[in-house]
Formats: C-alpha cells, sequence, structure tokens
C-alpha cells in the first residue's frame, strides 16, 4: 500500500469480506479481531551490542509468564526483577508464548497473530526493551512458541490459503498443514516465524510447544528443517541459538545430530524426570505418577534420562519410549524441572509443592547432569497458585471453558479434581496466580531462596556436577530406607527421603553445602536427618 509506513492501520477483504488482520501482522493494537498496524523493527535502538549470546551448555533457565510475575503484568515491571535474577544465578529466562491472544488474560497458547506481541503485555517494543535490558544484565532470553494449533478465537489464518490439515487434528483443534498439498508456504510461514523472534527480537533461543502433536510425514520434518534454518541463522548472527522442544515421546532423535538421522535441535524436555522426583518426594502415585515414585525409577532417569525408553507405561496402556545412548548424548540436552507451568497449571487448583518437598527436589535437580529449568517463584517457595485462566470474548467459548476443563480431568483419570477447579474465565483465577513478592521478607521463604542460591553457585562452582556425560553418574540407593547417593566424580549428592534420620554409607567426605545444619560426617557415611540432602566432596577420590 503506497505511504503506508511505522503506525499505519490497515486491513485485508477477500472478495469483498469483512476486513481481516495481516497474516504476518507485527502489531495489534486494537486486539485480535481489529485491524493490524505497520511496525518497523528498524526504529527500535539497541544498547545490547556486546551481547555474545549464551550457550545451553552449563545453564540454568527460569521460566516465567509476563502476566502473573509481577503485579503489573507488562514487560517493563519484568525488567524491575532482573536484579533478583542475577543474583538467583540464573543464566535463560524463557517467557511463556507473547502474541495476541483472546481478552486480557491467557496463558498464551491460545494465541493468534503469531508475528505479533500482545498489548497488554507492552507490545513488540515492551519485548525488546526486555530483552535488551536482559541481555544488558547478562541474561540469556528464550520464548515459548507454539505451532501445532492456533487459539480458536480470532483464527483467520484459513481465509488467507491452505494453512491446516485437511484431515488431521490434534487435542487442541485442526493441525497445520506442514505435509499436505500448498504446505511448502505454510512451512515457510512458522520458519520465517521463528528466525523473526531471533533476529528482529535478539531473542536466544525458543521453546517449541508439544511437537508430538505436529503431524508432518515428509521425508524431511519441519522440525529438521526448522533447525538448519536456524543453523544457518545463528552462524549469520554470531552467536549461538537454541531449539528446545516439549515431547510426550521420550525419543532422542529430536536431539540426535542431523549428520546421525536426527533432527539436530539444542535440547528436549524431559517430563521422566520431573515424575521421578516429584514422586519420590511427595509421594504422589496417581495419574502419570503412577510409574514411578520408587528410588529405582529416579535412580534410573537420573543417570539415563527417560525411565520409559521402550518400557511398558501403565499410564498409556503400552510401551512407550526408545533408549537414550549414555555414551553420546550428553544430559544438557535435556531439560529438566521440579515445576513448570504444565505441572503446577495442569493440577485442578494449581497448588505448588510444598516447600520441604522442594528443597529436596531442588537439591537433586541442580546437581544433576540435566540443564535444570525452575519455575517463576519456586525460588521463594511461593504460595501463590498459578492456575488455568482464560478471558474468551465469544460467549460461547467462555461458558464452555469450565465445562471442558472439567471432562478433560474426568477423561484422564482425575475424576476428583473436576469439581475442585476454579472458573478459568473469572478475573478472581487470574489474580490469584500473580506471584507475591512481598513472601521473600519472611523468614521462611528467604532461607528458601538462600538454599536454591547456595545450589546453583554450588553447581557453577564445581564442573562435576553440571559435566553432562550420562555414562559418568551412578546412583547407590536403598528402597525400604529411602536414601540415594548419586556420585558425581568426587563429589556425592546424599539425600535421605524417609521421615527418620539415616546413616548413609560412603566414603569419607567434606559437607559441602546441606539442607539441615544437623548433617554430620561419620565413619563410614554420612547422618542424614529425616528429608534431607548434602552435597559432600571426598577427601580421598
Amino acid at each position: 500500500m503506497p505511504g503506508a509506513g511505522h503506525g499505519t492501520d490497515y486491513a485485508f477483504r477477500i472478495d469483498g469480506g469483512p476486513p481481516l488482520p495481516d497474516p504476518r501482522t507485527r502489531r495489534q493494537p486494537y486486539g485480535i479481531f481489529g485491524p493490524s498496524r505497520v511496525y518497523d523493527h528498524g526504529r527500535f535502538t539497541w544498547s545490547d551490542h556486546d551481547w555474545r549470546g549464551r550457550d545451553l551448555r552449563g545453564a540454568v533457565i527460569y521460566e516465567l509468564h509476563i502476566g502473573t510475575f509481577t503485579p503489573e503484568g507488562t514487560f517493563a515491571a519484568a525488567v524491575t526483577k532482573l536484579d533478583h535474577l542475577v543474583r538467583l544465578g540464573v543464566d535463560l529466562v524463557e517467557i511463556m508464548p507473547v502474541p495476541p491472544v483472546p481478552g486480557r488474560r491467557n496463558w498464551g497458547y491460545d494465541g493468534v497473530d503469531l508475528w505479533a506481541v500482545n498489548e497488554e503485555y507492552g507490545g513488540p517494543d515492551g519485548l525488546k526493551i526486555f530483552a535488551d535490558a536482559c541481555h544488558n544484565a547478562g541474561l540469556g532470553v528464550l520464548l515459548d512458541v507454539v505451532y501445532n494449533h492456533l487459539g480458536p478465537s480470532g483464527n483467520f489464518l484459513a481465509e488467507f490459503g491452505p494453512y491446516f490439515h485437511e484431515s488431521a487434528a490434534s487435542f487442541w483443534g485442526r493441525a497445520v498443514n506442514l505435509d499436505g498439498p500448498w504446505s511448502d508456504e505454510v512451512r515457510a510461514y512458522f520458519i520465517g516465524n521463528a528466525t523473526q523472534w531471533l533476529r528482529d527480537y535478539h531473542l536466544d533461543g525458543l521453546r517449541l510447544d508439544a511437537v508430538h502433536a505436529l503431524v508432518d510425514k515428509r521425508a524431511t520434518h519441519f522440525l529438521e528443517e526448522l533447525a538448519t534454518e536456524v543453523d544457518t541463522l545463528s552462524g549469520a548472527l554470531g552467536r549461538p541459538l537454541t531449539l528446545i522442544a516439549e515431547s510426550d515421546l521420550n525419543d532422542p532423535r529430536l536431539v540426535t545430530s542431523r549428520e546421525a538421522g536426527g533432527y539436530g535441535l539444542t535440547a528436549q524436555w524431559n517430563d521422566d524426570v520431573h515424575h521421578a522426583l516429584h514422586a519420590a518426594v511427595t509421594g504422589e502415585d496417581h495419574g502419570y505418577y503412577g510409574d514411578f515414585g520408587s528410588l529405582a525409577a529416579l535412580a534410573k532417569t537420573l543417570t539415563s534420562a527417560f525411565l520409559h525408553d521402550g518400557t511398558y507405561s501403565s499410564f498409556r496402556g503400552r510401551r512407550h519410549g526408545r533408549p537414550v545412548d549414555r555414551t553420546r548424548v550428553p544430559g544438557h540436552r535435556f531439560v529438566c524441572c521440579v515445576q513448570n507451568h504444565d505441572q503446577i497449571g495442569n493440577r485442578a487448583e494449581g497448588d505448588r509443592m510444598d516447600h520441604e518437598s522442594l528443597k529436596l527436589a531442588a537439591g537433586l535437580l541442580l546437581t544433576s547432569p540435566f540443564t535444570p529449568m525452575l519455575y517463576m517463584g519456586e525460588e521463594w517457595a511461593a504460595t501463590a497458585p498459578f492456575l488455568f485462566f482464560t478471558d474468551h470474548v465469544e460467549e460461547h467459548l467462555r461458558e464452555g471453558e469450565a465445562d471442558r476443563r472439567r471432562r478433560e480431568f474426568v477423561g484422564f483419570g482425575y475424576d476428583d479434581w473436576a469439581e475442585k477447579a476454579p472458573d478459568p474465565s473469572a478475573e478472581s483465577t487470574f489474580l490469584r496466580s500473580k506471584l507475591d513478592w512481598r513472601e521473600i521478607d519472611y523468614e521462611l521463604h528467604r532461607a528458601h531462596l538462600n538454599w536454591y542460591r547456595d545450589l546453583i553457585a554450588t553447581r557453577k562452582a564445581f564442573p562435576e556436577l553440571f559435566d553432562p556425560r550420562l555414562d559418568r553418574v551412578a546412583v547407590d540407593f536403598d528402597e525400604d530406607e529411602r536414601w540415594l547417593v548419586m556420585r558425581r566424580g568426587t563429589l556425592r549428592v546424599a539425600a535421605n527421603l524417609g521421615e527418620e534420620p539415616r546413616d548413609v554409607p560412603m566414603p569419607p567426605g567434606q559437607v559441602l553445602l546441606a539442607s539441615d545444619e544437623d548433617t554430620r560426617v561419620r565413619p563410614g557415611g554420612v547422618r542424614l536427618p529425616g528429608r534431607s540432602l548434602a552435597v559432600l566432596r571426598l577427601l580421598d577420590p
């Protein structure tokens, strides 16, 4: 359109139909049903000229949701908390999806207008200001992106072309057309979107939502093509770029190099480690926790990444996964956590792990060979839940969300949770999910925060603790007495998951860090109080 410069509002009409937003709109100032606005990336002034990127190896990730991370729920407010993250010791901030969504509040996975940024958070300039500030603080930035579906509200892509599959669907709706007729341009649309975030917003990587829901039967999978393009861009920009896949498949091909027949992604989320840690420290055994909880399961995940590597999964009613080659696939390619938005938010009441269990689980996670990821607030044992919330504009979607949520719990065997979940559309559900930063001033929360800081500092002080070689990790345990020792070179991570004090056998060592001040080194081992953990260095390795 001649003369349409930065700030010009516009829309498209197809065959005389209603005005529609641009499928590649960079800005949606009036919401998902309004016109688009021309946005010129070149007008923003960056100050991160000395930033050289952040490699995933040895890093600690911190996941957050912009809308609930601070009371204000904006990028600008999040910038004021970066000093906290720096003091904590994390390296990469992962933000949940930011494209426009229906209404004023959402997790972000109902996004449409995938090239734009939610105006409630601060729009495109707000994201750039946040990324710029993170880089100047020494923090990398990852963005969660959703390419397996688009939200049900305001999704006009089908009006512009064959963006969706004729027959295939995912759990969330029609599948994106990655392999059917005219899919070359569809793939280019999503790959262009990915490279936009990395190039124009200076982001350091992407977390790819639920890649197991991508339908693609072509010889070169979409993920392989995306990884190739991102690697090329990384070379052009002169800084590392990271692609992390969320996958339910337990398939190491995602992170196997393309030369070896894999997709060549940087890393993948690993739910098995989460499940093993959660079940072991809480005792929960419902649903998908059913195969976890034993120390044998925990030991296997700490040394082999997956529990289900071709073994029978009772939750799925079939065998699941394939083995990880411990001598060739490094542990840093698996992003593991004690809590994340899914594992908290998909509980009916969005409840977090209690601080005692959290201290134990975090101690094992942050001394493991994997890439650890924290979820906002867990570092001080935040009490705010993280609930599922939406703000659909259409009345039928708003009214149906709570019922859909209840049916989802029943479908997964959580019948007792179905009536506990609050209405996702209620504003109070969203407001309850905001972090209360005042808690840090209370003694219990301050002590918990110090434990996290000490764990991360210890991990970074001793390379053996972030050594990613899985074949150099060994675990001893006693199922009956509920103790476990993870061997990391000359270091030992000893945990007592039982309620009673235990004498844990191990060679003579010096305590480097302990969750309980009553931890004592004794001849032949270490005396651990109930539900405690200690990191020790052997005196005579």
